[in-house]
This record gives structure tokens, C-alpha cells and sequence, in this order.
């Protein structure tokens, strides 16, 4: 990752070019929507501060792999072992700490730049997080399956496994309930 993420001032301005270019390109959706979708299967939200961050660049496509860049205000830093989830999948996760101009509020005259009707800028420390993720992944993820250590993993199999264990500890649990009922009555 580049430590000038953000060279200057103009940086600001220039994210939410890169959000309205995402909108504006189908491929890019397509793309940002099956990269999310691998986030949110290896439950890296369950991880502090990973849903609060926002894109800044991205999704750069590769003929392999796809990176984005994501950015949190410094003290919601997201949690590092969150990006561990990513790295058996072949990914790579960089984190860095830099500082994002941004203009302030304008509460006086002083708040403007000299001579100017824009607001000065000042520094927000913020932490960027890089993702490059294989498009395969991205793929397998989206059909439904994926292989890890040579075992193809079926995510519809693994979720109705799950049903069937709480189905089968809630009848568990009824039963048992139940059988304490009628313990206290006789």
C-alpha cells in the first residue's frame, strides 16, 4: 500500500469520485458486491469496527485477484484478528496508518483559507486496510462452495448442519424441560 494514500488536500474530494465511479460502472458493483459477500462469509464483521469502515479505492480488478481499500477514523480502528479469517483464503491484508485532510467547519471567518471561500483543511488520522482477494474465491463463494485444504466445502451443507444441531438441541432442551415439570409435580 502506498504511504501517500492520500498526498494532499485533494484526496478528500477524490473519494467520493471513486464511490460515484462505482455506481456508475456495473462491472465495479458486481464486483464490490461479490468481494462483500466473501467478508461477511468468513464472519469478518463479527470482528469490531470491520462494518464501519468505508470504501476509499477500489475495486481495482485484476486478471487474478481484486483489492480494495477501506478507511476507519483512528480510534475505531478494526480489529486485527478479523483479518487473520482472510489469510487461509489466500488473501492479503495490509493495514496503515496515515492522515486524511479535511475541511473544517466554518464557524468564523478565520476557518477560511487566506484570500479564499474555502474552509482550511485540517488532519484526521485515519487507518487504511487493503484487501487483494482471488477472483476465485470470489467466485466459489458466490456458487456456494469453496476448497480448503483439499476438502470441497459446501456452504448449504455446512448451514443445514447448523439447523439441524439447534433444531435437535432445542428438542433436546424441551425434552429436558419437560421432564423437570413433571419431576417438581410428582
Amino acid at each position: 500500500m502506498d504511504k501517500d494514500f492520500f498526498k494532499d488536500d485533494k484526496a478528500y474530494w477524490q473519494i467520493a469520485d471513486e464511490v460515484k465511479g462505482i455506481y456508475m460502472s456495473d462491472g465495479s458493483m458486481a464486483s464490490l458486491i461479490d468481494f462483500e459477500r466473501v467478508l461477511d462469509e468468513v464472519d469478518l464483521y463479527a470482528f469490531a469496527n470491520w462494518d464501519d469502515g468505508e470504501l476509499v479505492k477500489g475495486p481495482d480488478i485484476g486478471r487474478y485477484k481484486v483489492t480494495c481499500t477501506f478507511m476507519w477514523p483512528e480510534r475505531m480502528m478494526p480489529d486485527p484478528r478479523g483479518a487473520k479469517r482472510l489469510l487461509p483464503f489466500d488473501c492479503d491484508v495490509s493495514f496503515l496508518k496515515t492522515v486524511l485532510q479535511v475541511p473544517s467547519k466554518v464557524k468564523s471567518y478565520d476557518d477560511f483559507k487566506p484570500g479564499t471561500k474555502k474552509p482550511k483543511m485540517i488532519d484526521m488520522p485515519v487507518w487504511l486496510v487493503e484487501i487483494t482477494m482471488p477472483k476465485d474465491l470470489m467466485t466459489d463463494i458466490r456458487t456456494g462452495s469453496v476448497e480448503l485444504e483439499g476438502q470441497d466445502i459446501d456452504f448449504e451443507d455446512l448451514d443445514s448442519a447448523y439447523e439441524q444441531d439447534l433444531d435437535q438441541q432445542e428438542t433436546q432442551d424441551i425434552e429436558t424441560q419437560e421432564e423437570a415439570d413433571e419431576a417438581f409435580e410428582g
